[in-house]
C-alpha cells in the first residue's frame, strides 16, 4: 500500500504564460501531474479564472518579457493575489529579478531541465503536497479518495455504497492482514451493529463483483479465519 497524492489533484489550476505553452513546458508540466492552462495576457486568465482562483502560475520571461512581468503584475495586484509564481528566465535575465522581486517566489534558468523545474515546483508547493499526500491511499491500481469517498480502479471509478466504501478502505489500509468477520463488523460496521457475519461475506461479495471477476483475488478468503486484502506479508 501506498499513500500518497499526485500533484496535479491536490492543487487547483496554474496558470501558464505565454499561449500556446512551449512544448517543452507543457510537457514537463503533464508529466509531472499538474493542471494548466496557458494564456497569452493577464486579463485572460483573469476572466478565465477557476473557482477558488488560480494554485499558482509558470510565467516564461525569455521570449516576450515585457507581456511576461505584465502577466505576473496582473496576477499579482489582484484583491485575492496569486500566492505562488514561478519564473522563468535566461542568464542574461537575471538583473531583472532584483527589481521585482514582489512578483514572483520562485525563478528557474531556462532553458531548464525539467526534473530541475518539477524540483522547484514541489518545493513551491510543498505544503499543499504534503497535506494532500495523505488524502489517498494506493494499492496496486486501486485508489480511493478519503477526502471525497471516491473509489476508482486502474482509472475506472468504482460506484460503491457508503459501507462497502468503508470496509474497502479498512483492509486497503491493512494490507495482507487477515482479519475475521466479527472483527470487520466491530472495526467497519462499530460495536453497537446487530447483522451478523453474513453481513460481511455479502459485501465483500459485491466488492469483487464490482472490482471485477480478473481482479477479485484482492480481497482473498482465508478458510475458517476471514478474510485478507492483498498479498500475506505485504506491508506499506
Amino acid at each position: 500500500m501506498t499513500v500518497y497524492k499526485e500533484p496535479g489533484p491536490a492543487l487547483k489550476m496554474l496558470a501558464v504564460f505565454p499561449a500556446p505553452a512551449p512544448i517543452e513546458l507543457a510537457r514537463t508540466l503533464d508529466l509531472s501531474g499538474y493542471r494548466w492552462k496557458a494564456f497569452a495576457t493577464g486579463e485572460e486568465a483573469w476572466r478565465n479564472e477557476p473557482e477558488g482562483g488560480w494554485s499558482g502560475a509558470v510565467v516564461m520571461c525569455d521570449d516576450d518579457p515585457e507581456g511576461a512581468w505584465a502577466m505576473c503584475r496582473a496576477l499579482r495586484r489582484r484583491d485575492v493575489p496569486v500566492a505562488r509564481l514561478l519564473v522563468l528566465v535566461t542568464g542574461a535575465q537575471l538583473g531583472d529579478l532584483e527589481l521585482r522581486d514582489e512578483l514572483y517566489d520562485d525563478f528557474c534558468l531556462t532553458p531548464f531541465h525539467p526534473r530541475e523545474l518539477e524540483a522547484r515546483l514541489t518545493h513551491l508547493f510543498w505544503r499543499e503536497l504534503k497535506g494532500s499526500r495523505e488524502s489517498l491511499i494506493e494499492y496496486d491500481r486501486l485508489v480511493l479518495n478519503l477526502e471525497t469517498y471516491q473509489a476508482s480502479f486502474a482509472g475506472r471509478s468504482l460506484d460503491l455504497t457508503y459501507m462497502e466504501y468503508e470496509l474497502l478502505k479498512f483492509l486497503a489500509q491493512n494490507p495482507g492482514r487477515v482479519f475475521s468477520r466479527e472483527t470487520l463488523l466491530s472495526r467497519v460496521w462499530g460495536y453497537e451493529y446487530f447483522g451478523g457475519a453474513r453481513t460481511v461475506d455479502v459485501h465483500v461479495r459485491r466488492l469483487r463483483a464490482k472490482l471485477g471477476e480478473e481482479n477479485a483475488f484482492l480481497i482473498q478468503t482465508v478458510r475458517s479465519v476471514g478474510y485478507r486484502f492483498g498479498q500475506a506479508g505485504w506491508s506499506a
